[in-house]
């Protein structure tokens, strides 16, 4: 979160900067210096700052933890704090940046199916995420592809609904198009890598034109995915 981020949240909120500062417990010189990007906005103000002026997860610092290490219990556990109804029931979690989430779990060699059908929900709900950020690390995860292919599921759930020009769609297309310039070449599964060779096969011949055009080996299709919408 940057200071002109910082400034503008709280003028929508229309505090002064010495009442943000008292609900925030700094100073009032502190917000000045923060909001003049004079001072870094630290994870823990920001956290803080995010909830206080309702703004989007998506402004949420990122945890510093390994994205490829990220158990699938924690998974379940992130996705149900930020809303995902089929792990609604699961509590306790400090809530994440959905796109720290997201790539967490295409980062997974072998992911279950619960959490791959969560993506899409994610990508619809959070629309608002920094495309630049999940590019980048998605090129150092070699994830470019699945994150692709996710994009296109949540797309074509958008196009299933009449929803062609909401700014939720543009923003998707908008992903789609930054990631298919980085496109591999080589097969990949949507974080199913223990595909025998004959399930390998049947996917290559009964997959989406989408799963084809993002060399994923996957019959995910739109409707399969029950919560999203």
């Amino acid at each position: 979160m940057g200071g002109e981020t910082f400034r503008a949240a709280r003028k929508q909120s229309g505090w002064t900067q010495a009442e943000a500062a008292a609900r925030l417990g700094v100073s009032q010189t502190y917000v000045a210096l923060l909001e003049k990007g004079r001072r870094r906005v630290p994870p823990k103000l920001a956290r803080k700052a995010v909830r206080l002026f309702k703004l989007p997860a998506a402004l949420l610092p990122l945890s510093g933890k390994e994205l490829s290490n990220v158990t699938p219990s924690e998974l379940a556990r992130d996705l149900g704090r930020l809303g995902y109804p089929g792990f609604a029931y699961m509590k306790g979690a400090r809530m994440k940046n959905p796109g720290e989430v997201l790539l967490a779990a295409l980062a997974r060699p072998q992911l279950d199916s619960r959490i791959a059908e969560a993506l899409p929900w994610l990508l619809l709900n959070y629309p608002e995420l920094d495309n630049t950020w999940l590019v980048t690390q998605a090129r150092l995860l070699n994830v470019t592809n699945r994150l692709g292919f996710a994009v296109d599921l949540a797309r074509r759930v958008c196009e299933r609904n009449g929803e062609t020009k909401t700014s939720r769609y543009r923003a998707l297309s908008k992903l789609a198009d930054s990631l298919r310039v980085g496109r591999l070449e080589a097969e990949d599964t949507f974080a199913q890598d223990s595909l025998t060779e004959a399930e390998r096969d049947w996917l290559r011949v009964n997959r989406s034109a989408d799963a084809r055009a993002w060399h994923v080996l996957s019959d995910w299709r739109p409707e399969l995915l029950p919560y999203s919408k």
